[in-house]
């Protein structure tokens, strides 16, 4: 086979300006993808924070500092990062209200436009990109490497 894999070439009559728009909005979601991760990298440092806080406050205890490890247990441990929320109803807040529409309008969005096809746009500049005949510039995986 020479070329993009079925699922990543461009169904008939499919222009450059549809393939190129839909590359950006895929660019977009990519992006919100890695701040999901940032904000589940926060939400893991957040509840890691209380967790050793928490030691912490059990080890000033033991070495006799009641007042201040009754202070920081009542003034932080387990206290809301936001108004109301620890970072997991943040987390569940951005993934209900923003990441999943978006998720699934551009999914749509490929529906309706490409037979749902993904990353079109970067099938094609690997095609552009690639050196003919060069063993590490194969199409797909397990292509004749002549």
């Amino acid at each position: 086979m020479t070329g993009p894999s079925p699922e990543h070439r461009r169904p008939p009559g499919t222009d450059d300006a549809t393939v190129e728009a839909l590359g950006k909005v895929s660019e977009a979601l990519e992006t919100v993808e890695a701040a999901r991760g940032h904000l589940y990298a926060f939400h893991r440092l957040c509840g890691t924070a209380d967790l050793t806080l928490g030691e912490g406050v059990e080890l000033l205890r033991e070495a006799g500092h009641l007042e201040q490890a009754d202070r920081l247990d009542t003034e932080l441990v387990g206290r809301n990062i936001l108004d109301g929320r620890w970072s997991f109803q943040v987390v569940e807040e951005y993934d209900d209200t923003y990441y999943g529409p978006f998720k699934q309008l551009e999914t749509d969005l490929r529906e309706a436009l490409v037979e749902g096809k993904r990353h079109l746009l970067e099938a094609e500049m690997k095609e552009d990109r690639r050196s003919a005949g060069h063993p590490h510039h194969t199409a797909v995986p397990g292509e004749e490497r002549g």
